[in-house]
């Protein structure tokens, strides 16, 4: 194993098994499915996932959001830069999920419950249609003490900056807390992804006891929305929720907060603490027959912007590497990345 030094990016979230296939309406009709929906499992659905291991051509990658962010950032980072961390169960779907980090070169040290299963998603896929159907599992589970622990605190300690996809503020907010202070302590870049519009309308307290140690903050069109909503900003002009984020108040003032907003193939929007102007980065053009799947494109621009920070990149390159990495993705199925690796170039 490398040395815990090697590690400059740790990344925490809800690991999930992703297990997809192509399916059809019989499919999507026998466990209750709509063909394009997103939804928390419940009992009559839990057979889904074996019947798609077993009776399907199923594609299994390592998923949850920060996760494939995770991978994002580590395909465009030397051999040994990051790590993730969230919680698994004992289990044959650890097991793969071992199996897929490991061909990604991702490090992950995962806290394993014994009693609860590993969080997996079913996707089925019929035409341009994804039917997701997710079981939390063990990935609800993540506690503080796995953060504490010696072995992966050491690996905070020595990481130079810090991703936490919001989807974590439903599961531990104490761990999220502990790595933003550390990140101000230490003078490191703490990156935060609004992830989804419910996680600013309903864990509205978790977020913002986070805000005040986001050094980047990332989010697309409707998640902006949201938040304005449920936080009273009486706007819904997405370049001023931009400049909303970047002015929240600050603890670490040696950085100046910067807040993103892609908005799909419109411009990415950036705003900087301090500053009027809200920047646009054009979003550079793909044909539409090489788009095989947008599912996991706010992922990947997460992991190839993050990248960018990690290597001290300036903003616009680190925007451009989002931009990129997401492009690459887009034209593969689900959120994965081309083998053998691709090259960032400037677009």
């Amino acid at each position: 194993m490398a040395a815990t030094k090697d590690y400059r990016l740790l990344c925490l979230e809800n690991p999930l098994l992703d297990i997809q296939a192509f399916g059809d309406e019989a499919l999507l009709e026998k466990y209750g499915l709509k063909a394009n929906d997103a939804i928390l499992a419940e009992e009559k659905h839990l057979g889904l996932y074996e019947d798609l291991l077993n009776n399907y051509d199923a594609k299994l990658i390592a998923g949850g959001a920060a996760q494939n962010t995770a991978r994002g950032a580590q395909y465009l980072l030397p051999a040994n830069s990051v790590v993730y961390i969230g919680g698994v169960g004992d289990d044959k779907y650890a097991a793969i999920l071992h199996d897929a980090v490991k061909q990604a070169g991702l490090r992950v040290e995962y806290r394993v419950d014994p009693k609860v299963p590993t969080g997996r998603c079913g996707v089925v896929i019929t035409g341009h249609n994804r039917s997701m159907c997710t079981e939390l599992g063990a990935a609800n589970h993540y506690d503080l003490e796995h953060l504490k622990k010696p072995e992966v605190w050491a690996l905070v300690e020595n990481a130079e900056a810090y991703y936490v996809g919001g989807y974590h503020l439903t599961v531990c907010p104490p761990a999220i807390q502990e790595l933003a202070k550390q990140a101000a302590a230490r003078n490191k870049p703490f990156i935060l992804s609004l992830s989804a519009p419910f996680i600013c309308q309903f864990f509205k307290e978790p977020l913002d006891a986070s805000a005040p140690y986001w050094d980047y903050v990332i989010g697309n069109e409707t998640e902006a929305a949201a938040y304005a909503e449920s936080h009273g900003l009486g706007t819904t002009d997405v370049k001023e929720i931009a400049k909303a984020l970047a002015n929240l108040p600050k603890i670490n003032t040696q950085r100046k907060r910067v807040a993103i907003i892609t908005q799909g193939t419109e411009p990415t929007l950036v705003a900087v603490q301090g500053e009027d102007a809200v920047k646009e980065y054009p979003v550079h053009v793909i044909a539409k027959e090489e788009i095989n799947d947008t599912n996991g494109a706010g992922d990947a621009f997460a992991g190839g912007f993050t990248a960018g920070i990690v290597e001290g990149r300036s903003l616009d390159e680190s925007i451009d590497m989002g931009q990129w990495l997401a492009r690459l993705s887009i034209k593969e199925l689900g959120p994965s990345y081309p083998f053998p690796k691709q090259a960032y170039s400037k677009q």
